[in-house]
């Protein structure tokens, strides 16, 4: 996975004047399960998105044909 940074997707979602978030990456290796470092990433984003009232509704894994939904897991 390339680098993420929250005060990036904070910026872009003030530049949008976002109020909830929807996130999603790809998967190359074809398995769409969320690692550990997803959910500690799902975490900060939430956790750095909440600091100016924008929800983090879910975050997708797409990977080939198969997507999984990480608030699905109860994992957002």
């Amino acid at each position: 996975m390339g680098s993420v940074y929250p005060r990036e997707v904070v910026r872009d979602a003030l530049l949008r004047n976002s109020s909830a978030l929807l996130l999603v990456h790809n998967h190359p290796s074809g398995v769409a399960d969320p690692s550990k470092a997803d959910e500690f990433l799902t975490q900060t984003l939430k956790a750095a998105a909440a600091l100016i009232d924008v929800r983090v509704l879910d975050h997708f894994i797409v990977a080939g044909s198969a997507v999984q939904s990480m608030a699905e897991k109860g994992l957002v």
